[in-house]
């Protein structure tokens, strides 16, 4: 794989990996997410990522949602609680009108008072929808009981009452105060030399002014953590649960035997432990998954099923029954060579996927400002062992550490 990379004077980064397509895909990754958020601004860096699509000092509303639709392009964008980022997706030869409207709509923008009442309501209706949606809903509030007083515990859409008092000047404040050009990487995937790339980077983002600080995070402390079991009752016809712990953040070596254990348990493979355990041949679930997110200095494991409400409790046995055998003994070798050749061929898969692969490109280099691989991946994956599979299980599977939460 090919890899190419620059930084400006002002500290934004680049980094291009050429592709036979005649698609190209380019994403600006901020190191800024809910996480950066005062108690006080609550939903405001979400609230900014949608504010910026609603014109800059050159440029209306429908002008930006027009420039790449025009030209047959796509354009997005997204907010995580460590992260902001926009990213499009279109022919190789508009290189130039996409570096140039990313770069004017992320810092040239003017936040409008009348778009930003429009959007308030959108994102009010945003916010709705999850309620709506207790597969979606379920999952912030687990982190909200999870990471307690922490910021990151917040969900990223904020509240109604948090929106509406937001001023004009706070979103400026706020935006002004949290986009670093140092902690800004340009990431690119497309089948221009990376010359023409290097030009158009530099064209367009060389000018913009230094800016070499925000406030730090407020850091997790694990200590804090106590597990917790809530019950919400809920108008549903499933009854919906997670059950979890805090995990290793995405510094810690440990997440690479996390991953791995998480795909054995609940990954997007019909031949997970646990989707052969409930669904298959129990009939008792139709959706069970499990996931580990990490963070710079913590991470959070949970499993996730929904099912009738009289066979919840089932369920939960059933877990916890497997939880306890991946504790009590070692996979054997056959089981954990399938364990590591389904992830290492899933890596494969998701890398095949040029948006994805740009993505991950951005972000390994936002976060660890190099990329590891394929190969490099497959070595760690190969290195795990049996007896690391069942520490980490005997470390975050641990019954009276495991929280949980149930609408039903």
């Amino acid at each position: 794989m090919e890899l190419y990379t620059h930084i400006l004077k002002n500290g934004i980064r680049l980094i291009h990996q050429p592709a036979v397509s005649p698609v190209a895909h380019c994403g600006i990754l901020i190191n800024t997410g809910s996480r950066d958020e005062l108690e006080n601004q609550h939903g405001l860096a979400h609230l900014s990522e949608h504010l910026i699509f609603k014109g800059t000092k050159k440029r209306k509303a429908h002008h930006i949602l027009s420039r790449m639709e025009d030209v047959g392009g796509e354009m997005n964008a997204y907010t995580t609680k460590e992260e902001t980022c926009i990213y499009t997706t279109f022919f190789n030869n508009y290189y130039p009108r996409a570096f140039e409207l990313i770069s004017d709509i992320l810092f040239n923008s003017v936040f409008p008072q009348n778009e930003i009442n429009k959007e308030k309501e959108v994102i009010i209706d945003e916010i709705n929808s999850y309620k709506d949606s207790p597969v979606d809903q379920i999952y912030d509030d687990f982190e909200e009981m999870i990471f307690n007083s922490n910021p990151i515990a917040r969900n990223i859409l904020g509240t109604k009452e948090s929106l509406n008092s937001f001023s004009r000047s706070d979103i400026i404040n706020f935006y002004t105060s949290n986009y670093p050009t140092n902690e800004i990487v340009i990431s690119s995937i497309g089948s221009l030399s990376y010359n023409r790339i290097a030009k158009y980077f530099t064209k367009y983002f060389s000018d913009i002014p230094s800016m070499q600080k925000k406030s730090p995070r407020n850091k997790y402390d694990y200590n804090l953590y106590n597990s917790q079991s809530k019950q919400e009752s809920k108008n549903t016809y499933q009854a919906h649960c997670i059950i979890g712990n805090q995990a290793y953040s995405n510094k810690d070596d440990k997440r690479f035997v996390m991953h791995l254990l998480n795909n054995l348990l609940g990954g997007p493979g019909m031949n997970s432990r646990l989707n052969m355990i409930l669904r298959e041949k129990k009939g008792l679930a139709y959706n069970v998954e499990s996931n580990y997110s990490t963070y710079t200095d913590v991470g959070i494991f949970h499993i996730y099923f929904g099912t009738d409400k009289k066979d919840l409790n089932q369920c939960l046995n059933l877990i916890h029954s497997d939880l306890k055998k991946l504790r009590g003994s070692k996979l054997g070798t056959i089981q954990l060579s399938r364990a590591q050749r389904q992830l290492i061929g899933q890596i494969a898969i998701a890398a095949e996927n040029n948006e994805n692969q740009m993505l991950s490109n951005g972000r390994s280099i936002l976060l660890f400002d190099r990329i590891d691989s394929l190969k490099e991946i497959t070595k760690k994956i190969e290195t795990i062992s049996s007896k690391d599979i069942q520490e980490i299980s005997n470390d975050i599977l641990i019954p009276h550490q495991l929280s949980s939460l149930m609408y039903c």
